[in-house]
């Protein structure tokens, strides 16, 4: 179990809010905390993929159940 700061509930929400959502909590953060992020967008994983790669946030683990994907952010 990975320890984490902040909690953001996407469920039920789509492209593009679950996204909004991530980058207003870490918008709050300070570098090295960590966002747990929960999804059920099954392409939540792309724009999450994506928006990683840009902004240097690391997805340090990404975990898939049924019908939901978990994602744990560390802001840089």
């Amino acid at each position: 179990m990975i320890e984490f700061n902040l909690e953001v509930d996407a469920s039920g929400l789509n492209c593009p809010l679950p996204l909004l959502r991530l980058k207003k909590a870490l918008m709050g953060m300070s570098s090295g905390e960590v966002v747990k992020v929960i999804a059920t967008d099954p392409a939540a994983h792309l724009d999450f993929g994506v928006y990683s790669d840009q902004t240097g946030h690391q997805i340090v683990q990404l975990i898939k159940e049924s019908g939901k994907q978990i994602f744990y952010f560390k802001k840089k």
